[in-house]
């Protein structure tokens, strides 16, 4: 049978057996088009083969015609899996990247060149066929200047590397990331799940932006958040409260490194425009993480007691009375009355006792993720929680997995050992959710306790209890490292004598 074959087609079939066993694997997704081609490629061997048994039979100008239009499919079918294999196969395991159009251009030049081929050795005159090629490529250029211009910016993009898969670009008003890069267009997919479609020739034209270049080790986009503060503020008070609150919070979607800034942007009329710069790491859910930005900004803000500043000016309609003011100040003050009264360290205070911290008292909002204070911090006030949730992680000594040893709610309390004694933070406590909650410093309790110095005996019992945990966590954490007994005993008992102490009684 091979005898009635084309001399090509024995070796048409060796490179299709080769390049199939080579591609059919690695380009699983691609299996339908590859048969497509297999089954077309046997359909131009049969065509070959019946050109070779009707010799003889048929004239042997209609034979000839068969035969050469069988062995250019055939050559075609061999090009096409040839070009897989090089673009899609051996040069990406050698970390040479030729795809899109560029590969479809070098694999139709392939074509091509084999056609040109098969017209020479059929005997057919180039001189006549490049002159009417001619003419014919004039008037198709000047007919399709727009495909045209197209077509080149799509394989001028793709060439320079100025544009890739997956990069985020600005074109104009439209925002969104590169999903596809084809001969005549490019799609960019928005943030609003758009498909918007844009002629090649539009960005060759004209100028467009690469907002987060997928090729940098970490992409990154700079984002601004503006605000206005009080000029009264210092600057620098207003700097360090800011930036100490985004770079210790658990912010999703915010890069440590770069460092975050606070700039003082310009002067208004009576308020201060400052500026936070911090960079972003996905460019998908901007507007999602400017908001939880602004959310820490207004809290760290707040717990400073720092109000955002309007112009001055600005007119109020509406003016408060003197009762209404009253009114709201008697349910804030009810209201950290209620907080303090559920808290066990505090139920040996009277009630004008309870009255007075709570007019001592500071609010203090946290945003999700806002670290309260860190294990090793020296801090003489306790947070008392009135809404939201924060967690307590201990860090061994010797550096350590954190663990989870706490989670506390309304009506708890962080911090009331370094309130009472000065000793440091124990633990590192994380707000997993935004948290209302009021600061006791030592200035706004020293006052009570020095009025009533027996009350530091029934504190230290109150938190002998409290320590403990840190103690078991400690001695437990000493045996699982060194095999031996327990850890050497608590300083606790002497928590009354330190209370003294600190408070100068």
């Amino acid at each position: 049978m091979l005898s009635h074959l084309s001399a090509e087609a024995p070796f048409a079939i060796l490179l299709m057996l080769v390049l199939g066993m080579l591609i059919f694997r690695p380009l699983h997704a691609w299996r339908p088009s590859l048969m497509n081609t297999g089954v077309f490629f046997l359909v131009c061997l049969l065509g070959d083969l019946t050109a070779g048994l009707l010799e003889g039979l048929l004239q042997p100008a209609a034979l000839n015609w068969l035969r050469e239009m069988a062995v250019f499919g055939e050559g075609l079918a061999v090009i096409r899996y040839l070009g897989l294999a090089c673009f899609s196969v051996i040069l990406p395991r050698m970390r040479v990247n030729i795809s899109g159009i560029l590969a479809d251009i070098l694999v139709i030049v392939g074509y091509v060149a084999w056609g040109f081929l098969r017209l020479n050795l059929a005997g057919v005159e180039f001189n006549h066929l490049f002159a009417t090629s001619a003419v014919l490529t004039a008037v198709v250029a000047i007919s399709m200047q727009d495909t045209l211009g197209n077509l080149l910016g799509g394989l001028a993009l793709q060439m320079d590397n100025s544009l890739e898969i997956g990069d985020w670009i600005q074109v104009g008003d439209t925002a969104g990331r590169v999903a596809d890069i084809q001969w005549r267009h490019t799609a960019v997919v928005t943030r609003n799940g758009e498909r918007v479609v844009i002629p090649n020739s539009h960005l060759m034209k004209n100028r467009y932006a690469v907002i987060c270049n997928r090729r940098q080790a970490v992409p990154l986009q700079r984002r601004l958040i503006n605000f206005n503060v009080d000029l009264a503020v210092a600057p620098a008070r207003v700097s360090a409260a800011v930036l100490h609150d985004i770079e210790t919070a658990r912010i999703a979607n915010v890069s440590p490194q770069p460092a975050p800034a606070c700039l003082l942007m310009d002067f208004g009329s009576g308020y201060a425009r400052y500026q936070l710069r911090y960079w972003l790491i996905d460019p998908g859910p901007d507007d999602l993480t400017d908001s939880e930005v602004r959310r820490h900004i207004l809290a760290a803000l707040q717990r400073e007691g720092i109000r955002l500043a309007v112009s001055d000016h600005t007119i109020h309609l509406v003016e408060e009375n003197k009762a209404h003011r009253d009114e709201v100040r008697a349910r804030e003050l009810e209201r950290r009355i209620q907080a303090i009264s559920r808290i066990d360290l505090f139920a040996r205070l009277s009630p004008d006792e309870q009255a007075e911290l709570a007019h001592r008292l500071i609010p203090a909002p946290f945003a999700r993720g806002d670290t309260l204070f860190r294990q090793g911090d020296v801090a003489h006030w306790l947070y008392i929680i009135v809404g939201g949730e924060a967690e307590a992680w201990w860090q061994p000594p010797d550096g350590g997995p954190q663990r989870l040893i706490d989670t506390r709610g309304p009506g708890c309390i962080f911090g009331e050992l370094g309130l009472m004694t000065g000793a440091p933070r124990r633990s590192t406590v994380v707000a997993v959710s935004d948290i209302e909650a009021y600061r006791l410093d030592k200035a706004g309790f020293e006052q009570i306790i020095r009025a009533r110095p027996e009350m530091a005996e029934g504190i230290s019992d109150i938190l002998n209890r409290r320590i403990s945990r840190f103690d078991d966590l400690e001695k437990g954490h000493a045996r699982d490292k060194a095999g031996t007994g327990p850890l050497r005993a608590s300083e606790s008992a002497a928590l009354g004598r330190k209370i003294r102490e600190f408070f100068g009684l």
